[in-house]
C-alpha cells in the first residue's frame, strides 16, 4: 500500500526511474503501469498507459504461409508448418520427451548426466549460485573432467558455459569466482563465455550501480545439455531452483540434432560474448566488435549475422531431412522401425526453438508468439503461465479478442519471487497484482469470465517461476513450442500439448482464484 501511495503522490518520481530503464520495456513497462492506472481514473475497459498504446504499431508483421500445408505430413505438422519458414522444425519420437516435475528431480538429473557425458556439456544460464548446492554441481563438472584426462583414450569432452556478465559478476563471490578453477585447471576443455548486453554502455555503465544494471538487458537462455541430451527450462543454476523454486523442465533425451542446434547457437551467443580469463579478467573473440567499447550498429550487425547463420543452417538441415523423413522410402512405423533396428521411428512430436534477441533484431518469439494466439479459434485451449503477469496491450488484446478458451496461471503474491523483499522490490509482488485485477476487470466488464479464467499458484515455503504456452487445438496431435529469449528479455517458455497429464504439470494449483473480490 505504501508503494501505491508513493506512486500515486509522485508520478514525475516513477517516470525518473521509467528513464533508467531504456532497455528493460517489461520492468519499463510494469512500472509505467503502476503509475498511470493508480494516478488517474480511467475506464477500466481501456487504462493503459499511453506510451504503450504504440505497441502494436511497433510489433512485426505477422508472418503469412508461404506454402501450402505438406499432405504428405502427419496431421499435426499442417498448422503448425509455416514456423519452418522462421526457424528450424526438429521432429522427434515423443518417447523422448520426458516433463520432469521437480527442482530435485530437475538438479538430481543434471549431476547424473554430467557424470556420465563423453563429448560435450553445455550449460546457458542468467547465472551460476555460489552456494554448497551450486559447488556440488561444479565439483560434479570438475570430476569428469578429471576423468576425462585419465582414461586410456584421450577425452575430447568440452565444457561450455554461457552466462550473463552482470548478474555473473554480482559481489565479491559470483559466478566467475565459481567457475576459475575449472578455467585454471582444464583451459584447454573449459570455455566461460559471459554475455554483456550492448546497451549498457558509456556513462550509463558508470553511472549504474549493481543490480541496478542488470535492469538494462541480460542473457535469459536457459539450456543445460549433456552429449546428445538435452534440457530445456526457465530454471537457474541456484540453489532455490534445486529445492523450492517451481519451474518447468522439459528433458529431451538422445536427440542428437536438437543437441547439435542448441550447441551451435550457444557457441554463436558465446562467440558475441566476453570470455573469461583464468586471472578473472574477460577478453573479447579475436575479430569481434566488442559489447560495449565497440561501435554499437556494428556490433550488433556481427551478432545478428552470427547467430542467424546458426539458424538458417539448422533450418536447411531440417527441411532436407523433413523432405527425406515424409517424402522418402524412410519413413517407418514405430513396431517396423524397432524390428529393423537401424532406422528410427516416425516422429510424432515437433520442437520448434524460438529465438528472441531484441538489439540484435531477432523477434522471431514475438512473431510465432502473437500468430499463435491471433488464430486462436473457437474450441482452442490455450492455457498460459508465468511468474510475473505483465502481458503487452497487444498480448492481452489478443486474449481479450479471440475465440479460444484462454486459462492463465500465475504466481500468487506469497510465492512471487520478490515477496517479502526490501526497498522498492518489496513492491513489485502488490503491482503485478494490481495489473492482474485490472486486466481480470476487463475480462468481467467484457462478460468472459467463462472463457479466460484466471488460477494463482500457491505452495507453502516455495516460489513460483514457470513460464510457458500451450494449446490444445481441434486438429492437433502433438507439440512442442520452445520460446528462447536472449539479450534483454524477460523470460522465456516451453509449452506442450498432448497428454492431460503434461497440462496437469502447468496447472497444479493448491489455491484457484477464479474470482476476484
Amino acid at each position: 500500500m505504501a508503494a501505491a501511495a508513493a506512486a500515486a503522490a509522485g508520478p514525475v518520481l516513477w517516470r525518473r526511474l521509467l528513464g533508467l530503464l531504456p532497455g528493460r520495456p517489461g520492468l519499463a513497462a510494469l512500472l509505467g503501469r503502476l503509475s498511470d492506472r493508480l494516478g488517474r481514473n480511467r475506464d477500466r475497459r481501456r487504462r493503459r498507459s499511453p506510451w504503450l498504446l504504440l505497441a502494436p504499431l511497433l510489433s512485426p508483421t505477422v508472418p503469412q504461409v508461404t506454402s501450402p500445408p505438406c499432405c504428405l505430413c502427419p496431421e499435426g505438422v499442417h498448422r503448425f508448418q509455416w514456423i519452418r519458414n522462421l526457424v528450424p522444425e526438429f521432429g522427434v519420437c515423443s518417447s523422448h520427451v520426458r516433463v520432469l516435475s521437480s527442482p530435485a528431480e530437475f538438479f538430481e538429473l543434471m549431476k547424473g548426466q554430467i557424470k556420465v557425458a563423453k563429448r560435450r556439456v553445455v550449460m546457458a544460464s542468467l547465472y551460476l549460485g555460489t552456494g554448497p548446492l551450486e559447488q556440488e554441481l561444479v565439483d560434479c563438472l570438475e570430476s569428469t573432467l578429471e576423468k576425462s584426462l585419465q582414461a586410456k583414450f584421450p577425452s575430447d569432452l568440452k565444457v561450455s558455459i554461457l552466462l550473463d556478465f552482470t548478474r555473473g559478476s554480482r559481489g565479491r563471490k559470483n559466478s566467475r569466482t565459481m567457475l576459475l578453477p575449472l578455467l585454471q585447471r582444464f583451459p584447454e576443455q573449459v570455455r566461460v563465455s559471459l554475455f554483456h548486453t550492448p546497451n549498457l554502455r558509456g556513462l550509463l555503465r558508470l553511472l549504474i550501480p549493481e543490480r541496478f544494471n542488470e535492469t538494462i538487458g541480460l542473457q535469459h537462455i536457459k539450456v543445460y545439455l549433456f552429449d546428445n541430451s538435452v534440457i530445456l527450462s526457465g530454471a537457474n543454476l541456484s540453489d532455490s531452483y534445486f529445492t523450492n523454486r517451481q519451474d518447468r523442465y522439459v528433458f529431451l533425451q538422445d536427440c542428437p540434432e536438437i543437441a547439435d542446434f542448441f550447441t551451435e547457437l550457444v557457441d554463436a551467443v558465446g562467440d558475441v560474448s566476453l570470455q573469461l580469463q583464468g586471472d578473472d579478467t574477460v577478453q573479447v573473440v579475436e575479430g569481434m566488435v566488442h559489447p560495449y567499447k565497440g561501435d554499437r550498429a556494428a556490433y550488433c550487425r556481427a551478432a545478428n549475422k552470427r547467430v542467424m547463420d546458426v539458424i538458417n543452417s539448422a533450418k536447411a538441415r531440417q527441411q532436407v531431412l523433413h523432405a527425406q523423413t515424409f517424402h522418402g522410402d524412410s519413413l517407418l512405423t514405430q513396431e517396423d522401425a524397432a524390428a529393423a533396428g537401424d532406422r528410427r521411428p516416425a516422429p510424432d512430436t515437433w520442437i520448434y526453438p524460438l529465438i528472441q534477441m531484441k538489439p540484435f533484431e531477432i523477434q522471431i518469439d514475438e512473431i510465432v508468439t502473437e500468430t499463435l494466439l491471433t488464430e486462436a479459434e473457437r474450441g482452442a485451449k490455450v492455457y498460459l503461465t508465468t511468474g510475473y503477469f505483465n502481458l503487452t496491450q497487444a498480448y492481452m488484446d489478443l486474449v481479450l479478442g479471440t475465440r479460444a478458451e484462454y486459462q492463465i496461471l500465475l504466481a500468487s503474491p506469497e510465492v512471487n519471487g520478490f515477496f517479502g523483499a526490501k526497498g522498492v522490490a518489496g513492491a513489485i509482488p502488490a503491482a503485478y497484482v494490481h495489473i492482474e485485477r485490472q486486466f481480470y476487470g476487463e475480462v468481467c466488464s467484457l462478460g468472459q469470465q467463462e472463457r479466460v479464467r484466471l488460477q494463482e499458484y500457491w505452495r507453502r515455503g516455495w516460489t513460483f517461476h514457470a513460464k510457458g504456452a500451450g494449446a490444445a487445438l481441434p486438429v492437433l496431435r502433438r507439440g512442442i513450442v520452445c520460446h528462447l529469449r536472449a539479450a534483454e528479455s524477460a523470460g522465456e517458455a516451453v509449452g506442450k500439448d498432448g497428454d492431460p497429464a503434461d497440462q496437469e504439470l502447468l496447472l497444479r494449483t493448491d489455491r484457484c482464484c477464479p474470482e476476484w473480490p
